[in-house]
Protein backbone atom coordinates (compact mmCIF):
# COMPACT_ATOMS: atom_id res chain seq x y z
CA UNK A 1 0.00 0.00 0.00
CA UNK A 2 1.16 3.23 -0.98
CA UNK A 3 1.31 6.13 1.55
CA UNK A 4 -1.07 8.81 0.42
CA UNK A 5 0.93 12.17 -0.80
CA UNK A 6 -0.34 15.60 -1.80
CA UNK A 7 -0.12 15.37 -5.38
CA UNK A 8 -1.68 11.84 -6.00
CA UNK A 9 -5.16 12.28 -5.54
CA UNK A 10 -7.32 9.07 -5.33
CA UNK A 11 -10.74 8.54 -6.99
CA UNK A 12 -13.78 9.45 -5.27
CA UNK A 13 -15.28 6.70 -3.19
CA UNK A 14 -17.75 6.58 -0.75
CA UNK A 15 -17.07 7.16 2.58
CA UNK A 16 -18.12 3.54 3.94
CA UNK A 17 -16.36 1.86 1.39
CA UNK A 18 -12.75 4.11 2.65
CA UNK A 19 -13.35 2.82 5.97
CA UNK A 20 -13.63 -0.77 5.13
CA UNK A 21 -10.54 -0.70 3.04
CA UNK A 22 -8.64 0.63 6.08
CA UNK A 23 -10.12 -1.57 8.11
CA UNK A 24 -8.85 -4.54 5.95
CA UNK A 25 -5.65 -3.89 6.18
CA UNK A 26 -5.64 -3.60 9.64
CA UNK A 27 -6.92 -6.74 10.09
CA UNK A 28 -4.69 -8.11 7.33
CA UNK A 29 -1.39 -6.26 7.12
CA UNK A 30 -1.00 -5.66 11.17
CA UNK A 31 -1.84 -9.28 12.58
CA UNK A 32 0.67 -10.78 10.05
CA UNK A 33 3.59 -8.11 11.17
CA UNK A 34 3.24 -8.86 14.49
CA UNK A 35 2.97 -12.59 14.58
CA UNK A 36 6.38 -12.67 12.62
CA UNK A 37 7.83 -10.07 15.26
CA UNK A 38 6.17 -12.62 17.98
CA UNK A 39 7.01 -15.71 16.33
CA UNK A 40 11.10 -14.27 15.90
CA UNK A 41 11.36 -12.65 19.18
CA UNK A 42 9.37 -15.16 21.44
CA UNK A 43 11.10 -17.84 23.43
CA UNK A 44 12.61 -20.49 22.52
CA UNK A 45 13.20 -23.44 24.35
CA UNK A 46 17.15 -23.37 25.53
CA UNK A 47 18.56 -26.23 23.63
CA UNK A 48 22.72 -28.10 22.97
CA UNK A 49 23.56 -28.85 19.47
CA UNK A 50 25.64 -31.51 19.83
CA UNK A 51 28.62 -31.63 17.67
CA UNK A 52 30.08 -35.05 16.42
CA UNK A 53 32.11 -36.73 19.45
CA UNK A 54 36.22 -36.07 19.82
CA UNK A 55 36.10 -39.11 21.74
CA UNK A 56 35.00 -42.66 20.89
CA UNK A 57 36.17 -45.13 23.30
CA UNK A 58 34.84 -48.55 23.94
CA UNK A 59 36.52 -50.75 26.20
CA UNK A 60 36.35 -55.23 24.96
CA UNK A 61 38.17 -57.36 27.30
CA UNK A 62 39.11 -55.63 29.21
CA UNK A 63 41.94 -53.84 26.69
CA UNK A 64 41.17 -49.89 25.19
CA UNK A 65 39.62 -49.74 22.49
CA UNK A 66 38.21 -47.22 19.91
CA UNK A 67 38.96 -43.98 18.38
CA UNK A 68 39.91 -40.36 19.02
CA UNK A 69 41.46 -37.32 17.59
CA UNK A 70 44.36 -38.31 19.48
CA UNK A 71 45.22 -41.43 17.58
CA UNK A 72 43.73 -39.72 14.34
CA UNK A 73 41.10 -41.90 13.51
CA UNK A 74 38.09 -39.71 14.56
CA UNK A 75 39.16 -37.69 11.21
CA UNK A 76 36.43 -38.63 8.63
CA UNK A 77 33.71 -36.63 6.71
CA UNK A 78 31.61 -37.13 9.32
CA UNK A 79 33.29 -34.54 11.60
CA UNK A 80 32.04 -31.42 10.47
CA UNK A 81 33.70 -28.41 11.94
CA UNK A 82 32.87 -24.28 11.06
CA UNK A 83 35.74 -22.27 12.38
CA UNK A 84 35.36 -19.41 10.03
CA UNK A 85 35.90 -16.14 11.91
CA UNK A 86 32.06 -14.90 11.05
CA UNK A 87 29.93 -18.37 11.52
CA UNK A 88 28.12 -17.04 14.20
CA UNK A 89 27.28 -13.77 12.83
CA UNK A 90 26.22 -15.22 8.95
CA UNK A 91 24.16 -18.13 10.62
CA UNK A 92 23.08 -16.05 13.61
CA UNK A 93 19.63 -17.33 14.05
CA UNK A 94 16.96 -14.10 14.35
CA UNK A 95 16.09 -14.77 17.82
CA UNK A 96 20.15 -14.17 18.64
CA UNK A 97 19.62 -10.77 16.81
CA UNK A 98 18.92 -7.44 17.92
CA UNK A 99 15.39 -6.81 16.25
CA UNK A 100 14.80 -2.99 15.68
CA UNK A 101 10.77 -1.44 15.24
CA UNK A 102 10.30 1.36 12.76
CA UNK A 103 6.88 2.13 13.03
CA UNK A 104 5.92 5.39 9.96
CA UNK A 105 3.05 7.63 10.94
CA UNK A 106 2.20 9.83 7.90
CA UNK A 107 -0.25 13.00 8.33
CA UNK A 108 -3.06 12.33 6.07
CA UNK A 109 -5.12 15.23 7.21
CA UNK A 110 -4.18 17.07 3.95
CA UNK A 111 -6.07 14.21 2.32
CA UNK A 112 -9.12 14.52 4.45
CA UNK A 113 -7.85 11.22 6.51
CA UNK A 114 -8.67 10.99 10.38
CA UNK A 115 -6.70 7.88 10.73
CA UNK A 116 -3.03 7.54 9.82
CA UNK A 117 -1.65 4.92 8.10
CA UNK A 118 1.18 2.70 10.72
CA UNK A 119 4.00 0.36 8.59
CA UNK A 120 6.03 -1.55 10.69
CA UNK A 121 9.53 -2.50 9.84
CA UNK A 122 11.85 -4.50 10.67
CA UNK A 123 15.77 -4.37 10.82
CA UNK A 124 17.86 -6.99 12.44
CA UNK A 125 21.32 -5.86 13.78
CA UNK A 126 24.29 -8.58 14.10
CA UNK A 127 24.93 -8.96 18.26
CA UNK A 128 27.80 -11.22 19.42
CA UNK A 129 26.79 -12.74 23.18
CA UNK A 130 30.06 -14.05 24.80
CA UNK A 131 28.61 -17.30 24.61
CA UNK A 132 28.63 -16.87 20.69
CA UNK A 133 31.91 -15.77 20.77
CA UNK A 134 32.96 -18.57 23.53
CA UNK A 135 31.19 -21.06 21.07
CA UNK A 136 33.19 -19.55 17.79
CA UNK A 137 36.42 -19.48 19.69
CA UNK A 138 35.72 -23.22 20.49
CA UNK A 139 34.89 -24.08 16.72
CA UNK A 140 38.18 -22.74 16.08
CA UNK A 141 39.76 -24.58 18.62
CA UNK A 142 38.36 -27.73 17.47
CA UNK A 143 39.62 -27.33 13.57
CA UNK A 144 43.00 -26.88 15.15
CA UNK A 145 43.01 -29.59 16.91
CA UNK A 146 41.71 -31.92 14.11
CA UNK A 147 44.42 -30.60 12.03
CA UNK A 148 46.83 -31.54 14.33
CA UNK A 149 45.38 -34.86 14.88
CA UNK A 150 46.64 -35.61 11.08
CA UNK A 151 50.39 -35.07 11.55
CA UNK A 152 51.27 -39.01 12.74
CA UNK A 153 54.75 -37.62 14.55
CA UNK A 154 56.11 -39.38 17.77
CA UNK A 155 56.61 -36.02 18.77
CA UNK A 156 54.82 -32.70 18.29
CA UNK A 157 55.49 -30.11 16.39
CA UNK A 158 54.67 -27.26 18.65
CA UNK A 159 57.45 -25.40 20.54
CA UNK A 160 56.80 -25.56 24.50
CA UNK A 161 59.77 -24.26 26.50
CA UNK A 162 58.33 -26.62 29.49
CA UNK A 163 57.45 -30.12 27.33
CA UNK A 164 57.54 -31.59 23.97
CA UNK A 165 54.61 -34.41 24.36
CA UNK A 166 56.54 -36.82 22.44
CA UNK A 167 56.50 -40.94 22.48
CA UNK A 168 54.19 -43.83 22.15
CA UNK A 169 52.96 -43.00 25.04
CA UNK A 170 50.17 -40.52 23.65
CA UNK A 171 47.98 -41.69 21.26
CA UNK A 172 48.44 -38.82 18.59
CA UNK A 173 51.41 -36.15 20.54
CA UNK A 174 50.49 -33.50 18.45
CA UNK A 175 46.89 -33.39 19.05
CA UNK A 176 47.03 -33.59 22.61
CA UNK A 177 50.06 -31.01 22.25
CA UNK A 178 47.71 -28.41 20.51
CA UNK A 179 44.90 -29.20 22.65
CA UNK A 180 46.73 -28.46 25.43
CA UNK A 181 48.05 -25.38 24.55
CA UNK A 182 44.25 -24.24 23.19
CA UNK A 183 42.85 -25.09 26.77
CA UNK A 184 46.01 -22.88 28.20
CA UNK A 185 44.85 -20.17 26.05
CA UNK A 186 40.98 -20.47 26.17
CA UNK A 187 39.47 -22.73 28.96
CA UNK A 188 37.79 -20.54 32.28
CA UNK A 189 35.95 -22.41 34.66
CA UNK A 190 33.07 -20.33 36.93
CA UNK A 191 33.06 -22.09 40.66
CA UNK A 192 29.46 -21.60 41.71
CA UNK A 193 29.68 -19.53 45.14
CA UNK A 194 26.54 -21.37 46.51
CA UNK A 195 27.29 -24.02 49.74
CA UNK A 196 29.18 -23.43 52.87
CA UNK A 197 31.83 -25.72 53.98
CA UNK A 198 32.22 -28.57 55.18
CA UNK A 199 30.43 -30.11 52.10
CA UNK A 200 31.26 -27.29 49.73
CA UNK A 201 34.03 -25.67 48.60
CA UNK A 202 36.04 -28.38 50.74
CA UNK A 203 37.70 -31.52 50.33
CA UNK A 204 40.11 -34.09 52.10
CA UNK A 205 43.41 -33.78 50.93
CA UNK A 206 45.34 -36.33 52.82
CA UNK A 207 43.75 -39.68 52.53
CA UNK A 208 42.58 -42.09 49.87
CA UNK A 209 40.74 -38.91 48.29
CA UNK A 210 43.18 -36.39 48.14
CA UNK A 211 43.04 -36.10 44.36
CA UNK A 212 39.57 -35.27 45.20
CA UNK A 213 40.29 -32.29 48.04
CA UNK A 214 43.32 -31.14 46.23
CA UNK A 215 41.61 -30.24 42.84
CA UNK A 216 38.69 -28.97 44.88
CA UNK A 217 41.40 -26.57 47.32
CA UNK A 218 43.03 -25.72 43.38
CA UNK A 219 40.16 -24.32 42.18
CA UNK A 220 38.97 -22.61 45.00
CA UNK A 221 42.62 -20.54 45.42
CA UNK A 222 41.57 -18.96 41.52
CA UNK A 223 44.72 -19.23 40.36
CA UNK A 224 44.23 -21.18 37.59
CA UNK A 225 41.47 -20.95 34.70
CA UNK A 226 38.73 -19.61 37.16
CA UNK A 227 36.77 -16.54 36.49
CA UNK A 228 34.76 -14.51 37.98
CA UNK A 229 32.52 -13.79 35.26
CA UNK A 230 30.17 -16.62 35.12
CA UNK A 231 29.38 -15.17 31.38
CA UNK A 232 32.99 -15.72 29.88
CA UNK A 233 33.09 -19.25 31.58
CA UNK A 234 33.43 -22.42 29.53
CA UNK A 235 32.39 -25.02 32.29
CA UNK A 236 30.42 -24.10 35.40
CA UNK A 237 32.48 -26.27 38.52
CA UNK A 238 29.84 -27.94 41.23
CA UNK A 239 31.70 -27.49 44.41
CA UNK A 240 30.07 -30.12 46.67
CA UNK A 241 32.60 -32.79 47.95
CA UNK A 242 31.03 -36.64 47.40
CA UNK A 243 33.54 -37.15 50.65
CA UNK A 244 32.27 -34.43 52.45
CA UNK A 245 28.16 -35.14 52.30
CA UNK A 246 28.92 -39.27 53.07
CA UNK A 247 30.93 -38.51 56.28
CA UNK A 248 28.14 -35.87 57.39
CA UNK A 249 24.95 -36.94 56.13
CA UNK A 250 25.25 -40.36 55.63
CA UNK A 251 23.37 -42.26 58.55
CA UNK A 252 25.09 -46.00 58.47
CA UNK A 253 22.63 -47.33 60.88
CA UNK A 254 20.03 -47.34 58.52
CA UNK A 255 22.03 -47.07 55.90
CA UNK A 256 19.74 -44.07 54.12
CA UNK A 257 21.15 -41.87 51.46
CA UNK A 258 18.34 -39.64 51.09
CA UNK A 259 20.14 -36.80 53.16
CA UNK A 260 23.29 -37.03 50.55
CA UNK A 261 20.29 -37.01 47.03
CA UNK A 262 18.37 -34.13 48.66
CA UNK A 263 21.33 -31.72 49.29
CA UNK A 264 22.55 -32.44 45.62
CA UNK A 265 19.11 -31.72 44.54
CA UNK A 266 18.70 -28.35 46.27
CA UNK A 267 21.84 -27.15 45.15
CA UNK A 268 20.67 -27.89 41.45
CA UNK A 269 17.87 -26.67 42.47
CA UNK A 270 19.66 -22.95 44.09
CA UNK A 271 22.18 -22.57 41.16
CA UNK A 272 19.68 -23.08 38.00
CA UNK A 273 16.86 -20.78 39.66
CA UNK A 274 19.37 -17.80 40.65
CA UNK A 275 21.59 -18.37 37.15
CA UNK A 276 20.68 -19.01 33.36
CA UNK A 277 23.83 -21.54 32.72
CA UNK A 278 22.10 -24.81 34.08
CA UNK A 279 19.00 -24.28 32.16
CA UNK A 280 20.90 -23.29 28.99
CA UNK A 281 22.27 -26.35 28.60
CA UNK A 282 20.52 -28.62 31.09
CA UNK A 283 23.94 -29.05 32.57
CA UNK A 284 25.76 -30.30 30.17
CA UNK A 285 28.19 -27.33 30.73
CA UNK A 286 28.44 -28.38 34.33
CA UNK A 287 30.74 -30.57 36.22
CA UNK A 288 31.14 -32.59 39.64
CA UNK A 289 34.07 -34.31 40.32
CA UNK A 290 34.38 -37.17 42.65
CA UNK A 291 37.03 -39.97 44.26
CA UNK A 292 34.54 -41.64 46.26
CA UNK A 293 33.07 -45.17 45.53
CA UNK A 294 29.68 -43.31 45.61
CA UNK A 295 30.58 -40.34 43.35
CA UNK A 296 28.03 -41.83 40.56
CA UNK A 297 25.38 -42.79 42.76
CA UNK A 298 25.64 -39.13 43.87
CA UNK A 299 24.83 -37.76 40.80
CA UNK A 300 22.10 -40.70 39.92
CA UNK A 301 19.51 -37.94 42.37
CA UNK A 302 19.47 -35.62 39.47
CA UNK A 303 18.83 -37.29 36.02
CA UNK A 304 20.50 -34.83 33.83
CA UNK A 305 23.43 -34.18 36.16
CA UNK A 306 23.69 -38.09 35.75
CA UNK A 307 23.01 -38.31 31.97
CA UNK A 308 24.61 -34.87 30.25
CA UNK A 309 26.68 -33.41 32.84
CA UNK A 310 30.32 -34.14 32.94
CA UNK A 311 31.28 -36.34 35.74
CA UNK A 312 35.08 -36.29 36.87
CA UNK A 313 34.85 -39.86 38.60
CA UNK A 314 37.96 -42.08 39.97
CA UNK A 315 35.02 -45.00 40.37
CA UNK A 316 35.01 -44.88 36.09
CA UNK A 317 33.09 -47.88 35.32
CA UNK A 318 31.02 -48.63 32.14
CA UNK A 319 28.60 -50.93 33.58
CA UNK A 320 27.58 -48.17 36.14
CA UNK A 321 26.74 -45.40 33.53
CA UNK A 322 30.18 -44.18 32.84
CA UNK A 323 30.60 -42.58 29.68
CA UNK A 324 33.64 -41.53 28.10
CA UNK A 325 32.06 -39.47 25.82
CA UNK A 326 31.14 -36.87 28.23
CA UNK A 327 32.64 -38.21 31.66
CA UNK A 328 36.04 -38.23 32.39
CA UNK A 329 38.32 -40.39 34.39
CA UNK A 330 40.84 -39.16 36.73
CA UNK A 331 43.49 -40.89 38.91
CA UNK A 332 43.23 -41.90 42.61
CA UNK A 333 46.03 -40.80 45.00
CA UNK A 334 46.78 -41.88 48.11
CA UNK A 335 48.67 -39.09 50.23
CA UNK A 336 48.34 -39.82 53.39
CA UNK A 337 50.69 -36.64 54.40
CA UNK A 338 49.41 -34.83 51.35
CA UNK A 339 53.13 -34.86 49.90
CA UNK A 340 54.53 -36.91 47.08
CA UNK A 341 58.14 -36.43 48.72
CA UNK A 342 59.72 -39.80 48.80
CA UNK A 343 57.05 -41.54 46.47
CA UNK A 344 58.81 -40.94 43.29
CA UNK A 345 61.46 -43.04 41.62
CA UNK A 346 63.12 -46.47 41.92
CA UNK A 347 65.98 -48.47 41.40
CA UNK A 348 66.97 -49.43 37.82
CA UNK A 349 65.39 -52.63 36.22
CA UNK A 350 68.27 -54.43 37.07
CA UNK A 351 67.89 -54.13 40.77
CA UNK A 352 63.88 -55.31 40.77
CA UNK A 353 64.35 -59.08 42.00
CA UNK A 354 60.86 -59.09 42.33
CA UNK A 355 58.68 -60.32 39.20
CA UNK A 356 55.51 -58.71 40.23
CA UNK A 357 53.91 -57.47 43.94
CA UNK A 358 50.32 -57.12 45.18
CA UNK A 359 49.66 -55.97 48.92
CA UNK A 360 45.77 -55.32 50.19
CA UNK A 361 43.27 -56.81 52.30
CA UNK A 362 40.53 -58.64 50.46
CA UNK A 363 38.33 -56.15 48.97
CA UNK A 364 35.86 -57.46 46.35
CA UNK A 365 35.31 -60.31 44.30
CA UNK A 366 38.45 -59.38 42.14
CA UNK A 367 41.10 -59.29 44.95
CA UNK A 368 39.30 -62.67 46.12
CA UNK A 369 40.35 -64.46 43.32
CA UNK A 370 43.90 -62.55 43.51
CA UNK A 371 44.38 -63.84 47.09
CA UNK A 372 42.79 -67.08 46.36
CA UNK A 373 45.14 -68.17 43.79
CA UNK A 374 48.89 -66.28 44.83
CA UNK A 375 48.27 -65.63 48.59
CA UNK A 376 49.49 -68.99 49.69
CA UNK A 377 51.88 -70.29 46.40
CA UNK A 378 54.73 -68.34 48.19
CA UNK A 379 56.36 -67.84 44.90
CA UNK A 380 58.99 -65.47 45.00
CA UNK A 381 58.44 -64.02 41.60
CA UNK A 382 54.70 -63.51 42.78
CA UNK A 383 54.57 -61.95 45.55
CA UNK A 384 51.02 -61.36 46.86
CA UNK A 385 49.93 -60.69 50.45
CA UNK A 386 46.54 -59.44 52.39
CA UNK A 387 49.23 -58.38 55.44
CA UNK A 388 52.83 -57.79 55.08
CA UNK A 389 55.53 -59.44 57.79
CA UNK A 390 56.01 -57.33 60.24
CA UNK A 391 59.64 -55.11 59.39
CA UNK A 392 58.61 -55.56 55.71
CA UNK A 393 58.32 -52.02 53.85
CA UNK A 394 55.31 -51.55 51.71
CA UNK A 395 57.53 -48.87 49.31
CA UNK A 396 60.34 -51.79 49.50
CA UNK A 397 58.32 -53.94 48.08
CA UNK A 398 56.85 -51.88 45.12
CA UNK A 399 60.19 -50.07 44.23
CA UNK A 400 61.95 -53.50 44.01
CA UNK A 401 59.20 -55.13 41.53
CA UNK A 402 59.12 -54.93 37.67
CA UNK A 403 55.44 -55.44 37.66
CA UNK A 404 52.59 -53.98 40.07
CA UNK A 405 49.37 -55.54 40.56
CA UNK A 406 46.81 -53.70 40.22
CA UNK A 407 43.45 -55.04 40.76
CA UNK A 408 40.12 -53.30 41.44
CA UNK A 409 38.44 -53.30 44.73
CA UNK A 410 35.11 -53.45 45.23
CA UNK A 411 34.82 -50.48 42.57
CA UNK A 412 37.11 -50.11 39.55
CA UNK A 413 39.92 -47.01 40.81
CA UNK A 414 42.48 -48.52 42.46
CA UNK A 415 45.55 -45.59 44.45
CA UNK A 416 47.59 -48.65 43.14
CA UNK A 417 47.97 -47.91 39.58
CA UNK A 418 49.44 -44.07 40.57
CA UNK A 419 51.74 -45.76 43.57
CA UNK A 420 53.21 -47.93 40.52
CA UNK A 421 53.65 -45.36 38.29
CA UNK A 422 55.85 -43.29 41.43
CA UNK A 423 58.00 -46.15 41.91
CA UNK A 424 58.69 -46.54 37.94
CA UNK A 425 56.86 -50.01 38.56
CA UNK A 426 55.22 -51.18 35.14
CA UNK A 427 51.66 -51.20 36.47
CA UNK A 428 49.73 -53.95 35.67
CA UNK A 429 45.61 -53.33 35.64
CA UNK A 430 43.33 -56.24 36.41
CA UNK A 431 39.71 -55.28 36.30
CA UNK A 432 36.26 -55.19 34.95
CA UNK A 433 34.54 -52.21 32.76
CA UNK A 434 37.07 -49.33 34.34
CA UNK A 435 38.74 -46.84 31.74
CA UNK A 436 41.92 -45.45 32.83
CA UNK A 437 42.73 -42.14 33.71
CA UNK A 438 43.10 -40.07 30.66
CA UNK A 439 42.97 -42.33 28.26
CA UNK A 440 41.43 -40.27 25.63
CA UNK A 441 45.40 -38.71 25.18
CA UNK A 442 47.16 -41.37 26.89
CA UNK A 443 48.18 -44.87 25.25
CA UNK A 444 47.76 -47.35 28.25
CA UNK A 445 49.01 -50.10 26.46
CA UNK A 446 52.85 -48.84 25.78
CA UNK A 447 53.12 -48.48 29.52
CA UNK A 448 50.76 -50.91 31.38
CA UNK A 449 49.70 -54.47 31.00
CA UNK A 450 46.12 -55.06 31.17
CA UNK A 451 45.20 -58.44 32.61
CA UNK A 452 41.64 -59.88 32.29
CA UNK A 453 40.25 -61.27 35.44
CA UNK A 454 39.42 -64.51 34.18
CA UNK A 455 43.38 -64.55 33.34
CA UNK A 456 44.35 -64.19 36.81
CA UNK A 457 45.75 -67.82 37.22
CA UNK A 458 47.71 -66.81 34.40
CA UNK A 459 49.54 -63.84 35.65
CA UNK A 460 53.18 -65.46 36.11
CA UNK A 461 52.56 -66.81 32.53
CA UNK A 462 51.75 -63.91 30.74
CA UNK A 463 54.36 -61.75 32.88
CA UNK A 464 57.43 -63.86 32.28
CA UNK A 465 56.06 -63.58 28.75
CA UNK A 466 57.23 -59.91 28.21
CA UNK A 467 61.06 -59.93 26.51
CA UNK A 468 63.38 -57.70 28.80
CA UNK A 469 63.06 -55.56 25.88
CA UNK A 470 59.74 -54.84 26.02
CA UNK A 471 59.63 -54.58 29.81
CA UNK A 472 62.36 -51.66 29.49
CA UNK A 473 60.56 -49.82 26.67
CA UNK A 474 58.05 -49.94 28.92
CA UNK A 475 59.67 -48.69 32.13
CA UNK A 476 60.94 -46.02 30.63
CA UNK A 477 57.45 -44.86 29.58
CA UNK A 478 56.19 -45.11 32.80
CA UNK A 479 59.15 -42.79 34.09
CA UNK A 480 58.30 -40.28 30.82
CA UNK A 481 54.09 -40.84 31.87
CA UNK A 482 54.68 -40.04 35.44
CA UNK A 483 54.67 -36.23 35.17
CA UNK A 484 50.88 -36.21 34.19
CA UNK A 485 50.17 -38.18 37.50
CA UNK A 486 52.12 -35.77 39.54
CA UNK A 487 51.00 -33.99 42.31
CA UNK A 488 52.72 -30.70 43.04
CA UNK A 489 51.96 -28.09 46.00
CA UNK A 490 52.02 -25.40 43.35
CA UNK A 491 50.44 -27.01 39.83
CA UNK A 492 53.16 -27.60 37.02
CA UNK A 493 52.17 -27.45 33.49
CA UNK A 494 51.03 -31.06 32.34
CA UNK A 495 50.95 -32.45 35.98
CA UNK A 496 47.74 -34.10 37.26
CA UNK A 497 45.82 -31.36 37.90
CA UNK A 498 46.16 -29.58 34.63
CA UNK A 499 45.91 -33.30 32.57
CA UNK A 500 42.62 -33.65 34.97
CA UNK A 501 41.52 -29.92 33.60
CA UNK A 502 42.41 -31.15 29.53
CA UNK A 503 40.15 -33.84 30.21
CA UNK A 504 36.99 -31.72 31.40
CA UNK A 505 38.21 -29.38 28.19
CA UNK A 506 37.97 -31.92 26.10
CA UNK A 507 34.36 -32.75 26.78
CA UNK A 508 33.61 -28.90 26.62
CA UNK A 509 34.66 -28.88 23.23
CA UNK A 510 32.16 -32.31 22.22
CA UNK A 511 29.33 -29.91 22.99
CA UNK A 512 28.02 -26.75 21.27
CA UNK A 513 25.70 -24.75 23.54
CA UNK A 514 22.95 -22.87 21.89
CA UNK A 515 21.56 -19.32 24.22
CA UNK A 516 18.42 -18.16 22.72
CA UNK A 517 17.02 -15.20 24.34
CA UNK A 518 14.82 -12.45 23.65
CA UNK A 519 15.87 -9.14 22.84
Amino acid sequence: MTPPSSDHKRPHTPSSFRFSSLNLVWFLVVPSTVFFLVSTLGPHRPSISPLSSLLQVSFSNNSLQGSSIFNGSSIDSSFQLEAETDYFVSNMPLPDAIIEKHTIQHDMSKNNESEPVVIVTSKIVKKNSKLERNEANLARARSSIKQAALVRNLTSTHQDPDYVPHGPIYRNANAFHRSYLEMEKMFKIYVYKEGEPPIFHNGPCRSIYSSEGRFIHELEKGNFYTTEDPDEALVYFLPFSVVMLVQYLYEPETSNTDAIGRTVVDYIDVISGKYPYWNRSLGADHFMLSCHDWGPRTSSYVPHLFHKSIRVLCNANTSEGFNPSKDASFPEINLLTGEVEGLLGGPSPSHRSILAFFAGRLHGYIRYLLLNEWKDKRDPDVQVFDQLPKGVSYMSKLKNSRFCLCPSGYEVASPRIVEAIYAECVPVLISDNYVPAFSDVLNWKSFSIQIAVKDIPNIKKILMGVSQRQYLRMQRRVKQVQRHFVVNATPKRYDVFHMINHSIWLRRLNIHVRDFHQS
